[in-house]
């Protein structure tokens, strides 16, 4: 069975721009079969997505981009066919939730401490409307004018030259650990881009240790190079493979997919792209017997140019 399928995608509930309706409306449009809402830190949006995914025809993961650190970089964990109501999990992404929205007031703190005209009460009393996408801080220094977007705020206000860089976030094994627990498959996310800094063969030296269930192969800012690496990866070390857009919806209002904000190029839905758009990819899902994904349906996430051992059972 083939569908086309965009396995990550954000929504407002972290820094996307799209309601659960939106979002379901979008696939629609895309005529995608199988999607995966992939908010980071949080599966707020999750429930309410499945059920008007259910009711539009569209079978959704539940699922969460779930923030880790190791040897002082940030990776991101897919968790796919997560229980959203397990302890163990919702602990994990509160605890990050709260490192992120200190993040947000400690930025503030330290722009103004440089000299920048923010006032950090007024910053305690702004609220901003999800619907545009981003985060706390990066809303108030556009509507300061002074950030022009998300690459403006990375490559020229989040620096060490302001002391600004992500906060420590838990160990991968424990948000692996915490993703098995909630009966989910952990997948490291965009392993080829440049989010990760060293490189892709570093971060899979980095890796190797780590008990990831599979890794999200094709993404919107890999090369074709990252991603054949990623597959010859998996397929060696009989590995789940994913892959979705990482889009973040309409930027602002009455932007299309994909167009600029800023400088920050944020993908379609159900089109990776890099180096310019690519063509839409299919992702592959077939049925398998000894992993229940949710919801009493069975799924193994490839990709058709790679076939996993639908023999081999999943390592929980």
């Amino acid at each position: 069975m083939s569908v086309r399928a965009d396995l990550h995608i954000h929504t407002t509930a972290s820094d996307g721009t799209w309601t659960p309706a939106e979002l379901i409306t979008e696939a629609q449009k895309q005529q995608l079969g199988l999607i995966a809402v992939t908010d980071h830190d949080s599966v707020a949006n999750v429930a309410e997505a499945m059920t008007l995914a259910s009711a539009a025809g569209i079978t959704l993961l539940p699922a969460a981009e779930i923030c880790s650190t190791k040897e002082d970089l940030s990776f991101h964990i897919l968790g796919y066919g997560i229980d959203i109501h397990n302890k163990q999990l919702l602990e994990l992404i509160q605890h990050n939730e709260a490192l992120l929205e200190q993040k947000d007031v400690d930025s503030i703190h330290l722009l103004a401490r440089d000299g920048w005209p923010v006032d950090e009460a007024e910053f305690a009393r702004y609220t901003y409307d999800r619907h545009r996408g981003g985060w706390r801080a990066l809303a108030y220094l556009i509507d300061k004018g002074l950030c022009t977007g998300v690459s403006d705020f990375f490559q020229r206000i989040f620096t060490p030259e302001h002391d600004l860089g992500f906060p420590e976030f838990p160990a991968i094994s424990e948000v692996i650990t915490a993703i098995h627990a909630a009966g989910g498959a952990a997948l490291c996310a965009h392993a080829a881009s440049g989010f990760h800094g060293p490189g892709l063969e570093r971060v899979l030296d980095i890796l190797r240790t780590e008990k990831f269930d599979g890794f999200e192969c094709y993404h919107s800012n890999h090369s074709e190079e990252g991603t054949q690496r990623l597959l010859q990866h998996c397929k060696k070390h009989g590995l789940l493979i994913s892959g979705g857009s990482d889009c973040h919806g309409y930027i602002c209002a009455g932007e299309t997919f994909g167009t600029a904000f800023g400088h920050c190029r944020y993908a379609a839905l159900g089109r990776p792209f890099a180096a310019g758009c690519k063509i839409i990819r299919k992702i592959f899902v077939k049925t398998r017997k000894t992993f229940d994904f949710f919801v009493g349906l069975c799924y193994d996430i490839t990709i058709k140019y790679n076939k996993l051992n639908t023999d081999k059972k999943f390592r929980h």
